[in-house]
């Protein structure tokens, strides 16, 4: 039978691994403008279940993403353009919520990092994408209910919202504040699907609270970087992070 002093140690242990791996995502989400969920996540997912590494995210993601969302000024004229992919994200999460659960073999997660490695590498090779005004009023909620599936089958909001976002080219604060708006709507689907599925508990909620500090300590630092970086070399910070945040969760499919 464990001993009080050898859970101490292990309920230590856990939440350090647990500030530490926010404090990471946070800075990685200031300086590229997305990433926390990911990294967040898929080190999380070393000594946890999904679904539990999921319910941790929840008030660090909400509280970060409401950040990033409301740190520029155009907050409403994105709102009316992309309303129709946020309609389809909620949507899509509400109706793929229960694939967190079933899919503990990680392996939507690791298809997953291999479409980031793709679209990172288009990217790095300076292959652009773009997306006509007519065109957006069509694909805007098909790519809002693809990425709700996808944010139930796996917790991360990256794909396809930011490659669709990205093509819509928007500038570089706007793309920020985009994807800011984009994830606090996945969050928020994400949370009332945990929800009704039970999988959120006070003792979840309580270190999901507690991780909120170095997720926004990290994002502060990151943001503060980001502000000292050109377009140029931000773009290339971006696709590398994608890069190697899709390497990471890949690498599920080889092991």
């Amino acid at each position: 039978m464990p001993t009080s002093l050898s859970f101490d140690v292990a309920h230590f242990a856990l939440l350090s691994a647990v500030t530490a791996i926010f404090l990471l995502a946070g800075f990685v989400k200031g300086v590229v403008g997305l990433g926390l969920p990911t990294v967040a996540v898929g080190l999380l997912g070393l000594f946890m279940p999904p679904l539990q590494a999921a319910a941790l995210l929840i008030v660090p993601s909400l509280v970060t993403n409401v950040w990033q969302l409301l740190a520029g000024g155009r907050f409403m004229w994105l709102l009316r353009r992309l309303w129709l992919m946020l309609l389809g994200i909620f949507a899509g999460t509400l109706l793929g919520v229960n694939f967190l659960a079933i899919d503990t073999g990680g392996r939507a997660t690791a298809f997953l990092g291999v479409a980031l490695v793709v679209y990172a590498v288009l990217g790095l090779a300076a292959v652009k994408f773009s997306v006509s005004a007519a065109r957006e009023k069509y694909l805007s909620p098909l790519i809002g209910l693809a990425t709700g599936l996808v944010t139930a089958a796996t917790a991360v909001f990256v794909i396809p919202a930011v490659p669709y976002l990205q093509a819509l080219n928007v500038e570089k604060d706007e793309l920020i504040q985009a994807l800011g708006l984009s994830f606090t709507v996945s969050t928020i689907a994400m949370a009332a699907g945990l929800a009704q599925g039970g999988a959120l508990q006070m003792e979840g909620a309580a270190i999901s609270l507690m991780a909120l500090a170095p997720a926004l300590g990290g994002m502060f630092i990151g943001q503060w970087l980001r502000g000292k970086i050109s377009a140029v070399l931000f773009r290339r910070c971006f696709f590398i992070g994608l890069l190697l945040l899709g390497l990471h969760l890949s690498s599920h499919l080889w092991r």
